[in-house]
C-alpha cells in the first residue's frame, strides 16, 4: 500500500507541474508594467538544471545497463540496490529517476518556450 501512495503521489505531482507548466506559457509575454515574462528558472539556473538532468539520465541509463542503482535519498547515502536482491527498491529509485530527469526536462523546455517567443 505504501508503494502504491508514493507512485500515486509522484504521478500527482507531475500532473501539477505540468500543469502549472503551462500556465507558465499562457501568460502573456509581457507584463502590465512592460517587464518580459520569466521562465521557471534563470540562466544559471537553467544550467544547472541541466546538469542534474543529464546526470539522473546518466545514472537511469547506467542502472538499466548494470542493474544496479545508488540510493537517491539521506538515509540511505552510499547504499547500491541491485535488481537481483533488492528489486522493489531499485525499481523505485529508477522510477523517482525517470521521474525527475521528466520533470527537470520539462522545466528546461518551458523555459526555453518562454525565452524564445515572438
Amino acid at each position: 500500500m505504501r508503494d502504491f501512495l508514493y507512485y500515486a503521489l509522484l504521478l500527482l505531482l507531475g500532473f501539477a507541474w505540468y500543469r502549472f507548466g503551462q500556465q507558465q506559457l499562457r501568460k502573456e509575454p509581457f507584463d502590465e508594467n512592460g517587464a518580459p515574462t520569466q521562465g521557471l528558472v534563470g540562466p544559471v539556473g537553467f544550467l544547472m538544471t541541466t546538469g542534474v538532468a543529464g546526470y539522473c539520465l546518466f545514472a537511469v541509463l547506467r542502472a538499466l545497463v548494470r542493474g544496479e542503482v545508488p540510493c537517491v535519498g539521506k538515509g540511505c547515502a552510499g547504499q547500491v540496490y541491485t535488481l537481483a536482491t533488492n528489486t522493489s527498491a531499485y525499481w523505485a529509485n529508477v522510477f523517482f529517476m525517470v521521474w525527475l530527469v521528466l520533470a527537470l526536462g520539462y522545466a528546461l523546455y518551458v523555459t526555453l518556450k518562454i525565452w524564445f517567443r515572438k
